[in-house]
């Protein structure tokens, strides 16, 4: 008779407090034959606090690979297996996706243990729209990349939720009001921690609030508004590029002076504002 597959098990865990780990994921890091930890101390802490006696073994970026063979051998043994994260749900800006792709290849079955992750609660005490949202992950840590990241994103009609560092949240912030435009956005750190804090504002409120605040520390969730905000007002759509340019050449400013002042009225670069015209004085041609 073949040999029973075994389990995968996606393990989330607490992102700061440990009174938010599940009932059913303490029962299933109990019974797994082994635990595959991004980092086997910070697991050990979540796992004497309960007092599970669970084997662990590392399981990383650095070793994602032949880790994800291994464990893949254990589950066509029959074994049980749970892996977990630093903090979160695993495969989530985290390491776990090579592993599942492994177990699904090998014919086990996987099975999620849902629970905290990060850019869901920030989105949900941010404040912003809730129903469509859009997350990046970790902005790149180039300013180029970020740029390009934003540019991509910036037409997308969607709540955008991004993981960033302590120590470049200022330039990422900045980038973001020059790219998107001038839009409501807030940024979550340390959350479920001691230290917890969501600040709301403007891009560019916040840009100046972090540059100013050089102790600021602590993971960062950086949540943006789907629309730009008019003339300062928060909360307004963005007009049509293409009415304001009109309404200002109808007051005598030619067109390149008329398009560079609603790029600024708006919040816009002048060739975000540029585009944009194109873009709707074609469709409006349609």
């Amino acid at each position: 008779m073949p040999q029973q597959k075994g389990t995968l098990y996606l393990v989330s865990t607490p992102i700061g407090n440990l009174e938010d780990v599940t009932a059913r994921a303490l029962r299933v890091l109990a019974e797994a034959d082994v635990v595959a930890c991004e980092d086997t101390r910070r697991t050990r802490v979540l796992l004497d606090h309960f007092r599970i006696t669970a084997k662990t073994v590392s399981y990383h970026e650095h070793n994602e690979r032949e880790r994800a063979a291994e464990l893949g051998a254990m589950l066509d043994e029959g074994a049980s297996v749970a892996v977990v994260t630093d903090a979160g749900t695993p495969g989530v800006s985290d390491p776990g996706y090579r592993l599942v792709r492994e177990a699904v290849e090998r014919g086990a079955r996987v099975v999620p243990v849902p629970g905290p992750a990060a850019f869901v609660a920030a989105l949900t005490a941010s404040g912003l729209p809730t129903d469509e949202f859009y997350f990046g992950g970790f902005l790149p840590a180039r300013p180029h990349a970020r740029r390009t990241r934003f540019e991509q994103v910036r037409e997308l009609q969607a709540t955008l939720v991004f993981y960033e560092t302590p120590h470049r949240i200022a330039h990422a912030l900045t980038e973001a009001r020059e790219v998107l435009g001038e839009r409501e956005a807030a940024v979550a750190r340390e959350l479920t921690k001691l230290h917890e804090e969501v600040v709301r504002g403007r891009l560019s409120e916040l840009a100046a609030h972090f540059s100013e605040e050089h102790a600021a520390r602590g993971e960062m969730v950086l949540v943006i508004d789907r629309r730009v905000i008019e003339s300062g007002r928060p909360g307004e759509e963005a007009r049509s590029v293409a009415e304001l340019v009109a309404a200002l050449e109808a007051e005598g400013l030619d067109q390149r002076a008329a398009l560079k002042r609603a790029a600024r009225e708006l919040g816009m670069t002048r060739d975000e504002a540029y585009r944009r015209l194109t873009s709707e004085r074609t469709r409006a041609k349609q």
